[in-house]
C-alpha cells in the first residue's frame, strides 16, 4: 500500500482526482473522510491542505504527493520530484499599482512587498541584489496595496484577472509553476515499485492528450506518399483491404497537425477517414 497526499479542496484536488481516475485508480470522493482507499490500486489517499503535503511527504507521513511546485520551492523540505503533473500551470510574479512609473527591478528598492511566498521572493531579491522590506500574509494578498500594507505584491497568476481588479499590473514573472509528484526520499522496495507503476500509468495518460488514432483507405500505388505524410510513433500500419489494390492505413497524430495532414492525405486519393479520441497512449 502506497499513500497519496492531494489538495482537500479546488482546482489541484479536482484534477489530481481526474488524473487518478483516467490511470485507473478511482477513490471514493468525500468532504469528511480525511483519509480514504482506493479499490482499484493498492494506494490511499489523505487529503490536505496544499502547504501541508511538501512537510507531510518529507515526514514519512505520505509517501507520494501532489502538489505545486511553488509550494516545494517555498516550505524546503527535502523531497524528491518524481514526476511533473503538466496541469495546475501558474507563475508567481511580482506586481506594482497602475499609477506607478516601474523601470526594472531597482524599483523594488526600499519598497514594503506582501506576500505569502517570502522564501522564493528572499532568494530572488538576494540574486538581484535589491533590499526590500517582505511582509509575509496569509491570503488576499492583492488588496494590500490599496489599504496601505505594501507598496507592491508578490503572488500567483493565472489569467492576471485578479489583479486588474485590484488596480494592480504584473512587472515581473519570478517563478513558473506546476502540479508535480513528489516522494519521500526513504520509500522501501515495495513502495518504490508500486511509485513506478503508478508513474508509468500517469505517463500512458499524459501521452494520449492532443493525440488522435487516424484510420483511413488508400490505393496501394499512394502508399510511399502516404509514410511521408503520415510518420507515426515508428511508422504507420498498412493493412491489406479485400479489395484489390487498396490498403487500410492506421497512424496516431497530434491534434495539431490533424486537419493539415488529412487535407494532404485527401489530396492523394485517401478515403473514408476515420478520427478516433485516443485515451491511453502504452510504450
Amino acid at each position: 500500500m502506497i499513500r497519496l497526499a492531494i489538495q482537500a479542496k479546488g482546482r489541484l484536488n479536482e484534477e489530481s482526482v481526474a488524473l487518478l481516475a483516467e490511470a485507473g485508480v478511482a477513490i471514493e470522493e468525500s468532504k469528511r473522510k480525511l483519509l480514504t482507499q482506493s479499490n482499484d490500486f493498492p494506494l490511499e489517499v489523505l487529503y490536505l491542505r496544499d502547504d501541508d503535503i511538501p512537510q507531510a511527504v518529507a515526514m514519512g507521513v505520505a509517501d507520494v504527493g501532489i502538489v505545486g511546485l511553488n509550494e516545494v520551492e517555498e516550505k524546503g523540505f527535502d523531497v524528491d520530484i518524481a514526476h511533473k503533473l503538466g496541469f495546475g500551470k501558474c507563475r508567481i510574479s511580482l506586481a506594482v499599482p497602475k499609477s506607478e512609473e516601474y523601470n526594472g527591478l531597482s524599483y523594488f528598492n526600499g519598497k514594503r512587498i506582501a506576500t505569502s511566498y517570502p522564501v522564493i521572493l528572499s532568494k530572488f531579491f538576494k540574486e538581484n541584489n535589491i533590499n526590500a522590506e517582505i511582509h509575509e500574509i496569509a491570503g488576499s494578498v492583492e488588496i494590500a496595496p490599496s489599504v496601505g500594507m505594501a507598496d507592491a505584491i508578490f503572488d500567483i497568476v493565472s489569467s492576471g484577472g485578479t489583479l486588474v481588479t485590484n488596480g494592480l499590473r504584473e512587472v515581473e514573472k519570478v517563478m513558473f509553476s506546476e502540479a508535480v509528484l513528489i516522494a519521500n526520499k526513504n520509500l522501501n522496495e515495495e513502495k518504490q515499485q508500486l511509485l513506478s507503476q503508478l508513474l508509468f500509468r500517469f505517463e500512458s495518460v499524459e501521452r494520449s492528450k492532443g493525440m488522435k488514432y487516424v484510420l483511413m483507405n488508400l490505393p496501394h500505388a499512394k502508399i510511399e506518399e502516404a509514410i511521408a505524410i503520415l510518420p507515426g510513433m515508428k511508422s504507420p500500419t498498412i493493412l491489406p483491404l479485400a479489395q484489390e489494390g487498396w490498403s487500410s492505413i492506421h497512424v496516431v497524430i497530434n491534434e495539431r497537425e490533424l486537419w493539415g495532414k488529412i487535407e494532404a492525405l485527401k489530396a492523394i486519393g485517401a478515403e473514408d477517414i476515420l478520427v478516433l479520441s485516443l485515451e491511453k497512449m502504452i510504450l
